[in-house]
């Protein structure tokens, strides 16, 4: 599996409370849309990050990473494999704490170059199966 032990927990429960949902659009069928509605039950704050910057779940959506304006401790990847390691590199880029890509998102390459770079990373799992699983 792509998680060091421990390290869904530590992500999960030290790592902060702000999550940015890489591809969460208000499009209730897609599964960042009912992810992003756990993360905010288990007390995330989730911001959404689409090219439309759409409002979802109450917050403000942005158009990338970069334009949110405050601290983000959580990047939640739900992009293309072949998409998902410049949304890492951009994790790394703004000071995120920890870089999650979503079930069957999987990237060795910018695993390695994530966690080398100082950051937690989990692979190809989902925090909403996850977090009831620690509870």
């Amino acid at each position: 599996m792509y998680a060091e032990p421990g390290i869904i927990r530590k992500i999960i429960e030290g790592t902060g409370d702000t999550w940015a949902v890489v591809g969460l659009s208000s499009n209730e069928r897609r599964p960042a849309h009912g992810v992003a509605a756990v993360l905010q039950r288990y007390g995330k704050r989730v911001v959404p990050v689409h090219p439309k910057a759409e409002t979802v779940h109450g917050e403000r959506g942005y158009a990338s990473l970069a334009e949110i304006p405050f601290p983000v401790d959580v990047v939640d990847v739900f992009v293309r494999s072949e998409l998902a390691g410049a949304v890492a590199d951009e994790a790394a880029g703004i000071g995120a704490k920890a870089v999650w890509f979503q079930l069957g998102v999987i990237d060795e390459e910018a695993y390695a170059r994530t966690r080398d770079a100082g950051l937690l990373m989990v692979m190809d799992r989902c925090p909403a199966i996850e977090i009831p699983r620690l509870r």
